[in-house]
């Protein structure tokens, strides 16, 4: 986050905690439309003639997708298949691919993918003059409008002006922007005019609500893709060929059975469940992880987390311990593929 662009915030009454998350001055009002500062994330640029060789080979997504639509979730494994990273693919042009990230885990990304790079022609970088900014809610088409020229009309398509993106993501009329730290200080005034400032934690309920997963520095190698339904949102490729974790993933898809996918849980704690944090059962401990949290009202949190689908469905979901709070399982936004759960032997 440059200085310009959190001095132009703070004068608008934003503060941020050490992870760079936002809070706005007021509450956020959900008949309103939204606008976020996207703080609490980083952009890792990928630049070169092999760009989309380089992460075509690395990542789970296929690059392909990201070159026709625009855009992609994508995760990169260990090769063990589990996530080191996940990331939101954005195309800039053929030579410039940028990998949003959470700000907590960027470091470990880059410092990943670096490993893999240096044989291609290619260099991967922080991206610090990009700065996001999130829209939601009834109006966020005519404000997200206002920075590129035309927006996309498909989830995950991506809009391109100059050195400005515009990516329409799951969920009913969310958009997702980043664009030159001076640009956007000049353009905020007028995109606040029409909208409500919101904060890191309304995106984040957004997120959940969408059922979208995100990786942090806690949970890094904690879940293969299809634990977090990745492959959902066409984050993981079974046709595209070898990237690194491939064969464990493929593996899990065509020969394994899923037995921790993730659910979408409403919990009333007093405090907030943090990624990673470990849930229990009665009968058993550690049957899952919290993946993100966001609060709703008083104590209550919306969260995400992975959980072994056998205690989530005939068992008590509870975080801290076994006679702590207890999950009550929502209903996400789209149906898991049956199959996953079925033995193919």
């Amino acid at each position: 986050m440059t200085t310009a662009w959190q001095d132009k915030l703070q004068t608008l009454g934003y503060t941020f905690d050490d992870q760079g998350a936002a809070t706005a001055s007021a509450p956020f009002s959900a008949e309103n439309t939204a606008l976020v500062p996207l703080t609490h994330q980083r952009i890792i640029s990928i630049n070169g003639p092999e760009t989309e060789k380089f992460l075509q080979g690395q990542l789970s997504c296929d690059i392909a997708d990201v070159d026709r639509i625009g855009s992609r979730l994508g995760s990169h494994c260990n090769i063990k298949g589990h996530m080191i990273s996940l990331f939101r693919v954005i195309r800039q042009s053929p030579e410039t691919l940028h990998l949003r990230t959470d700000a907590s885990n960027a470091d470990k990304a880059l410092t990943t993918l670096k490993k893999y790079i240096i044989f291609s022609k290619a260099e991967a970088e922080l991206n610090e003059a990009l700065v996001g900014i999130g829209l939601f809610g009834p109006g966020a088409h005519k404000l997200a409008a206002k920075v590129v020229a035309s927006l996309p009309e498909e989830v995950d398509g991506v809009s391109v002006d100059n050195d400005s993106l515009v990516v329409k993501l799951p969920g009913e009329n969310r958009f997702e922007c980043w664009l030159p730290a001076d640009q956007a200080i000049d353009l905020l005034d007028s995109l606040s005019a029409d909208a409500t400032l919101a904060s890191t934690d309304d995106w984040l309920l957004q997120e959940v609500r969408a059922g979208v997963p995100d990786l942090r520095a806690d949970t890094s190698e904690a879940f293969i893709p299809q634990m977090t339904n990745l492959q959902v949102f066409s984050g993981v490729s079974f046709t595209k060929g070898c990237y690194t974790g491939q064969e464990v993933v493929t593996r899990l898809q065509h020969r394994g059975i899923l037995k921790k996918p993730m659910y979408r849980a409403l919990v009333s704690s007093s405090e907030r469940p943090q990624p990673g944090q470990a849930l229990h059962s009665e009968a058993k401990e550690n049957i899952g992880q919290v993946v993100i949290a966001a609060p709703t009202d008083g104590d209550n949190y919306e969260l995400l987390a992975v959980i072994n689908k056998e205690q989530a469905d005939n068992s008590t979901v509870h975080l801290e311990s076994a006679s702590g709070p207890k999950l009550t399982l929502l209903e996400l936004p789209y149906t898991l593929d049956p199959r996953l759960f079925e033995s193919k032997r």
